[in-house]
């Protein structure tokens, strides 16, 4: 079993977008299941990867 694969970090973009909604927000730790502390480094590592454009900040470009 590969541990790499569930870390909290802005260059797993795979693992972030699992909890981020349709409408970009961060799903809410009693939904996702997440501790308070995975919840923090979560938003964090959402911050950083939307400030380096790895992943837009909303998606409303698709519907036009």
């Amino acid at each position: 079993m590969d541990k790499n694969k569930n870390i909290i970090d802005y260059k797993n973009l795979g693992y972030i977008k699992k909890y981020i909604s349709e409408a970009g927000k961060l799903i809410p730790s009693r939904v996702s299941g997440l501790t308070a502390s995975e919840q923090r480094k979560m938003n964090k590592a959402v911050k950083i990867a939307r400030f380096l454009a790895l992943i837009p900040y909303c998606d409303n470009h698709k519907r036009q």
